[in-house]
């Protein structure tokens, strides 16, 4: 089968032929009928999550069981939405309710199958769903209705779940609150939807790149900021002078976390939703935490349980009250992958889905 495949830190992703193994007890294999091209995904590109190569890419996606192993229950032509973080249940994290913590959850690679000349291979996040196959634990794949789009069951895994959960769970913005967005990747596009979807307002969205204003208002915002010297005066006038209630941080760096900050009023909230390097350090005066009285935190996969909410999520596409058309920029082949990751490291588009043949 082929799959994208990157060498090494800082190598151009290349569609090679891999070999995976069957499937064994409890596990599927999926055959991948879209998966979305991620900003983490070029994290592991260049080398910042420090992943083991070479290594399939990819971890946001949508297919149909092809097989099943022994004891799994999951059958044959079912569609499904890819978990990377499937949570194990078991420990601590898992019993007291965050199985978004989960401890089995901790390495940016795992070791499967082989390449065409024999090296061990690694897939992203436990799926490498940027592949014609997948071979993954039954426990990684949420069954949803069929004869939903494919590319937009897709997003359902990472980027959507990841932006509703962190306005819903981590942050549980309600009507009427005001809301400031930075970064409009696919998962900031993400969050000013559930924004919107919560009754927020203003809803206010901000990236460096003036081209992706259209979507950002197509995707919820009521106005959109160019990243700036003067950004936390144009959003304090929008705010009365306060500030906003909420801002969310998804783009996971320290220049952006410290804007985000700025832009809250005293008592809000920041939540910093983008995955950023381990040496990009923030900083923030003593003084200005405890006069501020702001609360600063992280939402990990939003906060979410995959099994019960990717459902929720589907039965909201089912009945139109989900929209994700502002958040898909195009669809391209899986020949087309390489590009497509060119475009988004360019900031070219929110998010690129590559679709396969039925």
């Amino acid at each position: 089968m082929r799959a994208l495949v990157v060498r090494g830190p800082a190598a151009s992703p290349a569609v090679e032929e891999v070999r995976l193994p069957a499937p064994g007890p409890g596990e599927l294999r999926v055959r991948i009928r879209a998966a979305g091209i991620r900003h983490s995904d070029l994290a592991m590109v260049d080398g910042t999550l420090a992943p083991a190569y070479p290594l399939v890419l990819g971890h946001e996606a949508a297919g149909v069981v092809a097989e099943a192993g022994p004891g799994a229950r999951l059958a044959v032509g079912t569609p499904v939405v890819l978990n990377w973080a499937p949570a194990c249940r078991s420990c601590w994290h898992c019993r007291h309710g965050e199985p978004w913590l989960c401890a089995a959850n901790t390495a940016p690679a795992v070791a499967r199958g082989e390449t065409a000349d024999g090296s061990p291979l690694h897939v992203t996040l436990g799926l490498g769903a940027l592949a014609e196959e997948v071979v993954v634990p039954e426990h990684a794949a949420v069954a949803v209705p069929a004869g939903l789009p494919p590319e937009h069951t897709a997003l359902l895994g990472c980027a959507v779940l990841t932006g509703t959960g962190a306005v819903r769970n981590t942050a549980r913005v309600t009507a009427g609150e005001s809301v400031a967005v930075i970064g409009l990747g696919g998962v900031g596009l993400a969050v000013l939807t559930a924004a919107r979807r919560a009754g927020a307002t203003p809803i206010l969205a901000v990236d460096v790149v003036e081209a992706k204003r259209d979507l950002a208002l197509a995707a919820g915002a009521t106005d959109f900021l160019r990243s700036n010297d003067t950004l936390a005066k144009e959003v304090r006038a929008r705010t009365e002078g306060r500030g906003v209630d909420h801002a969310f941080e998804c783009v996971g760096r320290a220049a952006t976390i410290r804007a985000a900050w700025r832009l809250t009023r005293r008592g809000g909230a920041v939540t910093v939703v983008g995955m950023g390097g381990r040496d990009d350090l923030v900083s923030l005066s003593a003084l200005d935490i405890f006069h501020s009285a702001r609360t600063l935190r992280s939402s990990v996969y939003g906060s979410s349980d995959p099994d019960r909410e990717v459902p929720e999520l589907a039965a909201a596409l089912t009945d139109g009250t989900l929209d994700l058309r502002p958040l898909i920029s195009g669809t391209v082949a899986l020949d087309e992958a390489p590009a497509a990751f060119d475009r988004l490291a360019r900031g070219e588009g929110a998010r690129w889905v590559v679709t396969f043949p039925d």
